[in-house]
């Protein structure tokens, strides 16, 4: 009697064990081979397998006192063997004495020699509801027995029980990782075809240059900056920049140094143990840490407070940084792409910005040019942006010439974000299918006007463009003395350009 309560122990113990293992971890092989090491720790079931259907085949995963090699041999079709038969069937097998069945076939190899007297096999299926998922079996030495075949069953269909849950948890969560793995692969496809060079609009030499730039960067691991107007498409940009390089399936983050208030910028950059501060409930990892591998885009960087500056300097050189309130030194690999609208050599003149920063950032600058500096791309930015809103509000709202020369005329102080307000808030609020100069804002509108009372308005408006574009180049090389080179920079062109431009429109001091 004394010995049937703790074989009854055994069995309440192993069963605690066993359950605890198969919620340890999402490691199924792993788990499997636990609950059997625990089976044959408890309750003297030597040797043992778990065997998964799939299709017409039923295969070992997971076995303990096997070797690797006599695990991949334990192969089966359905209604093969002992295994095969159960898991056709699912209903258990029990052999009392594995050296007198035939239908038992050591397809593995694991027992080269098999005792007619001391060893029998028990075989049940692992079945969830109607469905059986597979097999569980174990050898069983009866040398000295303490409970019957009957009870060894009845623990087994626990077991197995217990592991068809785990199997069907595990099924399912393969199942919503594949899916979701594949609708990550879609969206990394879709974002790497919308943030390419060639759907960021703009036919001008100041934008084929930029174009370029993002070419020749895009493929490397430096450390890029952006330089531009608020507006001009720096955020853009830097996607194109991640979403053409090597990195484009790892994360990229976006962060801006002037939305965050001064005190929490450390903790958003570099994340902070739990207790670092007040409120500091847990550890929390930052920007660069959830970045690692990826990109990290710091937008504004020109207003970064000078004590957070040698912080990402040391990122930057030496890949590393602690949490706020940690001493472990983390490593990452990050991409930087700064971006700022500021003029930061004025801000290291001033002490505001370290100069180590600086050059290290400046590694390689990417400039934007403001949208009044390329007013042949203004028509293909209207037509872009009016096809998308004119789709968002189920509309087919068309610009007017007159209206479109006033776009073109305007300096849009906002650049190509205050183009795109502008023609959305158009297209809603229009009652008409064209928009007319009348509809436009009053800014636009008194530019509009300067522009016909300068031009006719019969005039095409490539010509249009062309008129205004050569007006400036005469107006910069007069106000220049003529140096074409100063006059470059006064337009913000390049000394070549500027010269394809001269004789382009046949300029010449003497004409």
């Amino acid at each position: 009697m004394a010995k049937k309560r703790d074989h009854k122990a055994l069995e309440i113990t192993a069963l605690y064990e066993i359950s605890k293992i198969l919620g340890s971890s999402l490691n199924l092989r792993a788990n499997l081979r636990g609950v059997l090491r625990v089976r044959s720790e408890y309750l003297d079931m030597k040797r043992g397998t778990v065997a998964l259907r799939a299709g017409g085949d039923v295969n070992i995963i997971s076995a303990f006192g096997m070797t690797t090699e006599e695990v991949k041999k334990g192969k089966y079709k359905l209604g093969e063997g002992v295994i095969g038969t159960v898991a056709k069937h699912g209903s258990p097998i029990v052999i009392p004495n594995v050296g007198d069945e035939p239908l038992f076939l050591n397809k593995t190899g694991a027992r080269k020699k098999v005792s007619k007297e001391n060893m029998a096999f028990l075989c049940v299926p692992i079945k969830f509801k109607n469905e059986t998922l597979g097999v569980l079996s174990v050898d069983r030495l009866f040398g000295e027995r303490t409970a019957s075949f009957e009870e060894d069953l009845r623990l087994m269909k626990i077991i197995s029980s217990l592991i068809a849950y785990s199997i069907k948890l595990y099924n399912e969560l393969e199942k919503e990782r594949e899916e979701f793995n594949e609708v990550k692969a879609k969206l990394t496809r879709q974002l790497k075809g919308r943030y390419r060079v060639e759907n960021i609009i703009g036919d001008s030499d100041r934008m084929q240059e930029v174009f370029e730039s993002i070419h020749s960067v895009a493929p490397a691991r430096t450390t890029v900056i952006l330089r531009g107007e608020s507006g001009t498409g720096k955020e853009l940009v830097a996607k194109a920049i991640h979403f053409m390089s090597p990195r484009a399936k790892d994360p990229f983050l976006k962060f801006n140094c002037a939305s965050i208030p001064e005190g929490l910028l450390e903790s958003e950059l570099f994340g902070h143990e739990k207790g670092a501060f007040t409120g500091a409930t847990g550890m929390r990892k930052g920007r660069f840490e959830l970045a690692d591998k990826g990109t990290i885009f710091l937008d504004e960087i020109g207003d970064l407070p000078v004590n957070l500056q040698p912080k990402i300097l040391r990122v930057l050189q030496e890949r590393e940084f602690e949490r706020v309130g940690g001493e472990r030194t983390i490593k990452v690999d990050v991409r930087l792409v700064a971006a700022t609208s500021r003029d930061l050599e004025e801000l290291v003149s001033k002490g505001k910005f370290r100069e180590d920063l600086y050059y290290r950032l400046n590694v390689v600058p990417v400039v934007l040019p403001p949208l009044r500096e390329r007013r042949e791309d203004i028509p293909l930015l209207a037509e872009h942006f009016l096809g998308r809103f004119n789709k968002e509000n189920n509309k087919q709202v068309t610009i007017a010439e007159e209206a479109l020369n006033a776009f073109i005329s305007y300096d849009w102080p906002g650049n190509v974000r205050e183009l795109e307000n502008t023609i959305e808030r158009l297209v809603v609020m229009t009652r008409n299918k064209t928009i007319r100069p009348t509809d436009l804002p009053i800014s636009i509108k008194n530019k509009g006007l300067q522009l016909r009372a300068a031009v006719s308005v019969a005039g095409k408006l490539p010509d249009m463009v062309e008129g205004v574009e050569k007006d400036r180049i005469i107006a910069a090389l007069e106000g220049s003395g003529w140096v074409q080179a100063k006059a470059a920079r006064a337009l913000g062109l390049t000394p070549r350009q500027i010269g394809y431009k001269i004789a382009k429109y046949g300029i010449s001091r003497k004409s």
